[in-house]
């Protein structure tokens, strides 16, 4: 049975410094490196990747993007949920511009093969997931970094010491992901704003107001972005003394009887439920 040994880069610190990690300590794997890109992701992301591939001296499979082949892109999706838009309850975005390509791209590319999947969870994070087997394929899952006992501190060494530095955008934002995120707090809105005007107008021109309902389609669930960076503007603190009030928000979704989070590092049950 061949085996294949893939870590699947977000973009973000913990899964770069889990490849500079790996590097160093584990040499005598032959690693694959991929990164599901959702057709939507920051500059700072791609020049990141970059600098990465650089470093390392990698190669990076690229998955989805804007390629008809893998998959449609958000737009096409997002009519077909009649404009309705991602949200924290609703992660409908996940599913199609991540895991669907990276299914997809594991059932074609690792038939009846054994995948051994490395993920950049922490020795302080949350460990409680494994892998299961479907179809013929097996996908283990690997955390190095709680094998290892390694931690926030850990990273921020890793990544000052091979030169590769967190992304750009942890200036203004705490995650990786889409320009339009609903992950972002009213402050990093505020940011991608300063950061990126274009994209946040983009972000912007997504929301929806249907006058037979009502109901406001927006990003944030009080306000447009228009709306915010109009308080904004006209009071610098507005988005602090807002967010003091939701610190709450940030909660996964329930998603047939797990959360979404328990999906994206484990793909293989992902795989199994949708055949």
């Amino acid at each position: 049975m061949k085996e294949r040994h893939l870590l699947a880069l977000s973009g973000g610190k913990d899964s770069a410094a889990l490849a500079v990690y790996m590097r160093e300590h584990y040499p005598h794997l032959p690693m694959e490196y991929v990164f599901i890109d959702s057709g939507c992701e920051l500059p700072e992301t791609y020049a990141y990747l970059d600098r990465l591939r650089t470093i390392l001296g990698i190669n990076i499979i690229r998955i989805g993007g804007t390629s008809s082949k893998d998959r449609k892109d958000f737009y096409y999706w997002l009519k077909m949920k009649n404009n309705y838009l991602p949200s924290i309850q609703n992660r409908w975005c996940t599913e199609v511009l991540k895991l669907f390509p990276y299914a997809k791209w594991l059932k074609t590319n690792c038939t009846n093969g054994l995948v051994h999947s490395y993920v950049g969870l922490r020795a302080d994070e949350r460990s409680d997931r494994s892998g299961y087997v479907t179809n013929g394929e097996k996908v283990i899952q690997h955390h190095p970094f709680v094998k290892d006992g390694l931690v926030y501190s850990d990273i921020q060494h890793i990544l000052g010491d091979c030169g590769l530095g967190f992304p750009d955008y942890y200036h203004w934002r705490t995650r990786s992901g889409c320009f339009f995120c609903f992950f972002q707090t009213k402050s990093e809105w505020i940011g991608l704003y300063k950061n990126h005007p274009d994209l946040f107008m983009k972000a912007s021109a997504l929301e929806k107001y249907d006058p037979v309902s009502g109901k406001q389609f927006t990003w944030n669930d009080d306000i447009s972005l228009l709306d915010l960076l109009e308080k904004y503007k006209s009071n610098n603190n507005y988005c602090k003394t807002s967010e003091s009030k939701e610190h709450n928000r940030f909660v996964l979704p329930k998603l047939k009887g797990q959360n979404s989070e328990y999906y994206v590092n484990n793909l293989s049950a992902f795989i199994r439920e949708r055949e």
